[in-house]
C-alpha cells in the first residue's frame, strides 16, 4: 500500500480520501512497512476493535518493552512519556478504570452544563471581535481561542497565563505523528517540563486555597480511600487541554472550509440555524479532525483470514471507517441533516472521548454565533494543510464579513 497511503505528501493529507476507498476496496488490513504497523479502514472493523481488549493503547501494564519485542525509548524522551504514559489516553485497566472513575467525579455532567452560559460568552466575544475587524483568521481568532479558554476556564487557570497553553500542547501534540523527528521530540519534551512544572505549582495553590475548578475537584476526588497522584492529576489536566481543543480547533477551521466549499449545504444551514446539532457531526464525520488512532495488539487477533501476532501495532482510519459506504449512505455526500450518523471521531470503548459533550457544546456554541452574527462570512483565500497527518487541521482560514 506503500505507492497509496503515503501520510508524509501534501497532497494525500489535503485528500486522503480517495486512497482510503482503494484500501476499503482491496481488503480489510494492509501492512505499512514504514511505520511498520496494520492499516485498518473499515468502519466495522476499526468500530470493533476500539472495544477489543486484546489491543490497547500500552503493553506496559502486562509486558516489558523486551518482553513485547519492542525497544525502549530514549532516556532523553522520559519528561514526554511519564506525562503521556500516566494519562488516561494511554493507561489500561486497572489503572484507567481507577483513574477515569476518579476523574468522571470531577468532570461530571453539571460541570460540563454548568459551562454552557461561559462557553456562550466566549464564543460571543470572540465573534464579535471578529465582525469588528471585518474578518481574519478564523482558525487563530476563534477555533483556537474558545476552546482554550474554556479548558483554562474548567481548570482554573488564570487569564494571564493561558497564552502558554496552546504552544506547549502543540509541541506535546507532534508526538503523536507517524515516525516523529528527533527535533519534534525534542520540543516536545521541553514542553512536557515547562507544562508539568506549571501544573505542578498550579496543584500547591490549589491544595493550598481551594477553588470551584476541576483541579480543585481533582485534588478532593477520593473513591474507597484512593485519589489521583500528583503525577496522574498533571497528566490529566494536560490530556483535557491537548484532546479537549485540538479537536475542536480543527473540527472548526476544518469544518468552514468545508462548508464553504458546499455552498448549498451553507445556505440551508444559513437558513435553518435548527440543523447546527446535526451539522456539527457531520462535519466531524466528513472531514475527520483526528484521522488514525494507535493500538498495540496484546493477544493475536485474525482480520479476514490474516493473522496480527502480538507485539503488533494497528492503525486505526477513522477518516476511512467514517467514509465506509457499507455504514453511511453517500458517504462522500455532505449531508449536515444526516441522521444516522454513526461516526468515530470521539473513539469508543474504555477510551471514549471524556470530553465529547463539552466539545459538542463548543462546536455548536461558535458556529451558531458565526451563522447568526455573521451571515455574509466568506473566504478569502484557500487554506492551506498542516504537515501533521494524524492530528489534521488547516494552517489559517481567512475571511471576511
Amino acid at each position: 500500500m506503500d505507492a497509496v497511503f503515503e501520510p508524509w505528501s501534501p497532497a494525500f493529507v489535503a485528500d486522503p480520501y480517495p486512497v482510503y476507498a482503494r484500501l476499503r476496496a482491496e481488503g480489510r488490513v494492509h501492512w505499512f512497512e514504514p511505520t511498520r504497523q496494520w492499516l485498518v479502514p473499515h468502519h466495522a472493523d476499526v468500530s470493533a476493535l476500539l472495544r477489543d481488549r486484546r489491543l490497547g493503547r500500552t503493553y506496559l501494564h502486562r509486558f516489558t518493552h523486551e518482553q513485547f519485542g519492542r525497544t525502549a525509548p530514549p532516556a532523553a524522551h522520559e519528561p514526554f512519556h511519564t506525562l503521556n504514559d500516566n494519562g488516561l489516553l494511554d493507561l489500561e485497566a486497572p489503572d484507567h478504570t481507577r483513574i477515569r472513575r476518579l476523574v468522571t467525579k470531577a468532570f461530571t455532567p453539571r460541570t460540563v452544563e454548568r459551562l454552557r452560559p461561559v462557553v456562550a460568552e466566549l464564543a460571543a466575544g470572540l465573534v464579535a471581535d471578529l465582525k469588528k475587524a471585518g474578518g481574519g483568521d478564523l482558525l487563530a481568532e476563534v477555533a483556537e481561542p474558545l476552546p482554550v479558554a474554556v479548558i483554562a476556564e474548567m481548570l482554573g487557570i488564570p487569564a494571564s497565563d493561558r497564552a502558554l497553553l496552546r504552544p506547549w500542547s502543540a509541541d506535546i501534540c507532534g508526538m503523536y505523528e507517524l515516525n516523529p523527528s528527533e527535533q519534534t521530540a525534542a520540543r516536545a519534551v521541553t514542553a512536557s517540563v515547562e507544562f508539568s512544572a506549571y501544573l505542578r505549582e498550579l496543584i500547591g495553590e490549589r491544595r493550598r486555597a481551594p477553588g470551584d475548578d476541576l483541579i480543585s475537584a481533582l485534588i478532593a476526588a477520593y473513591e474507597e480511600g484512593d485519589r489521583l497522584s500528583e503525577q496522574e492529576m498533571i497528566s490529566t489536566c494536560v490530556l483535557l487541554l491537548n484532546a479537549g481543543h485540538e479537536a475542536t480547533v480543527n473540527t472548526t477551521a476544518n469544518g468552514w472550509w468545508t462548508l464553504f466549499r458546499h455552498p448549498g449545504q451553507l445556505a440551508a444551514l444559513r437558513a435553518d440555524h435548527g440543523l447546527v446539532s446535526t451539522a456539527v457531526e457531520e462535519l466531524m464525520r466528513y472531514d475527520t479532525p483526528l484521522q488514525l488512532f494507535e493500538r498495540w495488539v496484546l493477544d493475536d487477533i485474525e482480520i479476514d483470514g490474516t493473522v496480527i501476532p502480538r507485539g503488533s501495532e494497528v492503525a486505526l482510519l477513522f477518516g476511512s471507517a467514517n467514509h465506509d459506504d457499507a455504514v453511511f449512505t453517500d458517504p462522500g455526500v455532505l449531508d449536515l441533516a444526516r441522521k444516522e450518523n454513526p461516526h468515530v471521531s470521539f473513539g469508543a470503548g474504555i477510551h471514549y472521548c471524556l470530553g465529547a459533550p463539552l466539545a459538542r457544546i463548543e462546536l455548536a456554541a461558535s458556529f451558531g454565533e458565526l451563522l447568526r452574527e455573521a451571515p455574509d462570512l466568506r473566504m478569502v483565500a484557500e487554506p492551506q494543510w498542516k504537515d501533521g497527518f494524524v492530528i489534521r487541521g488547516v494552517k489559517e482560514l481567512l475571511v471576511e464579513l
